[in-house]
């Protein structure tokens, strides 16, 4: 990764380098380049921003090393803690799910706090390729199989980049060495109990020995191209200004494949997480005569009456 090469994927117009940024700082070597590598390409006014999710002992060490590192470049810090572990128990959802939306609100409040809505992000080509995987064996449709946006815009006004996302783990590696960076190891990077490090640490190095090559950059070639077409479809007429009800009729006239970009789409505006093939499909069984409600997850149901369809 050359030490001034563009953002990869992503316009610096999106970013200037003397605005404000926020920047998600874990402490791994990820967003500890990330972070540098900024800071060389002339990004002065960088918020770093750190959440610690008190699912380790040693994360309030990790915390301190993030505000030691901020210092020594000379940018901001803001630190805080949440109990992860709580919300995931509280709402019955995924130690990875509560962390990431922990983290969302935490960098939503920094945004407001600093007026600053752009923040930076240090997920890479590998990242990119095991949330492929994860997508896939989970029955995800081209919109989940499209992977991470380059750029996007939350609902919640942030404007996210990835500007790694062509950048491979082991340029990162690379890019440590050459400067002798600082950085972290997070040992739940190894937990079995994590589905990415599964897929990371058995299922991608049990395809490789199976195919006898290095199988990431074809998975990452097949994300590109799905993210493309995702975001050509996703710009249609119908699938733009997503109704708070769903009219059955309108929704059986679309082709199956834009019944079912409708129903994910809708699902997701309406907060339902993590949707999959079986969601969308139990609502579209709403289009038949003999069924009038289905369950969703947390606790959520979809109904159909008066030809509508409706969440509860």
């Amino acid at each position: 990764m050359p030490r001034h090469a563009p953002l990869a994927n992503v316009s610096l117009s999106d970013f200037p380098p003397d605005e404000s940024v926020l920047v998600g700082v874990s402490g791994g070597r990820d967003s500890i380049v990330l972070l540098h590598w900024l800071k060389s390409c002339g990004f002065h006014k960088i918020i770093v921003c750190h959440l610690d999710h008190g699912l380790r002992k040693e994360s309030r060490a990790d915390a301190r090393f993030v505000a030691d590192f901020a210092e020594t470049l000379g940018v901001d810090c803001e630190i805080s803690r949440s109990n992860v572990a709580a919300l995931a128990k509280r709402q019955k959802i995924s130690i990875e799910t509560a962390a990431r939306e922990a983290r969302y609100k935490f960098f939503a409040r920094m945004a407001r706090k600093h007026s600053c809505p752009r923040l930076l992000l240090a997920h890479h080509a590998d990242d990119q390729v095991e949330t492929f995987l994860f997508n896939l064996l989970r029955g995800s449709g081209s919109s989940g199989l499209g992977g991470m946006a380059p750029l996007s815009l939350r609902d919640d006004g942030l404007l996210v980049a990835r500007p790694l996302l062509g950048v491979w783990r082991e340029e990162i590696d690379a890019y440590i060495a050459a400067h002798a960076l600082p950085f972290r190891e997070d040992g739940s990077n190894t937990d079995p109990r994590y589905t990415r490090n599964r897929i990371r640490h058995s299922a991608l190095p049990a395809l490789e020995a199976v195919l006898g090559r290095d199988v990431r950059r074809a998975l990452w070639r097949t994300v590109e191209l799905l993210r493309a077409e995702d975001e050509h479809l996703a710009a249609t007429p119908d699938l733009q200004n997503i109704p708070a009800q769903l009219d059955t009729a309108a929704l059986r006239a679309l082709p199956l494949a834009l019944q079912r970009r409708l129903i994910y789409a809708w699902l997701r505006a309406r907060g339902v997480r993590d949707v999959g093939f079986d969601e969308v499909e139990s609502v579209r069984s709403l289009l038949t005569a003999h069924v009038a409600k289905v369950n969703l997850p947390e606790g959520k149901h979809a109904r159909r009456r008066a030809r509508r369809i409706f969440l509860e």
